[in-house]
């Protein structure tokens, strides 16, 4: 009885998402937007040949040069928040000596002439 007790699994409610699985998802968000910009080109081409209009084409290559970008900056994100979740600044209660340390003064002489 008592082994079966010691298989039984725990729960750690604030184990966060390994680095593993938080790369993976990173990577499989920055995929996702840049396969959004391969058919957009293609696109501009379409709409070029049917229009005729470069315009328009170029309005839509415009509107995917920002998506490398983007892309970028959601997939070095951090992980968001969970529901509830405070910041909280964890201060370490340290004193740490000063940058620059106090040193002797001399006082200099005052003259009255």
């Amino acid at each position: 009885m008592a082994h079966e007790e010691a298989r039984e699994a725990i729960l750690i409610t604030q184990a966060q998402v390994s680095q593993e699985d938080q790369h993976r998802a990173r990577v499989r968000r920055y995929l996702t937007l840049m396969a959004f910009r391969v058919p957009a080109l293609v696109l501009a081409g379409i709409v070029y040949g049917a229009t005729g209009s470069g315009l328009l084409a170029l309005a839509v290559i415009a509107l995917s040069i920002p998506i490398p970008w983007v892309a970028v900056l959601m997939a070095n994100d951090r992980p968001p928040r969970e529901k509830g979740e405070v910041p909280v600044y964890k201060w370490s209660g340290v004193h740490d000596a000063p940058a620059i340390a106090a040193t002797h003064y001399r006082e200099l002489e005052r003259h009255d002439d």
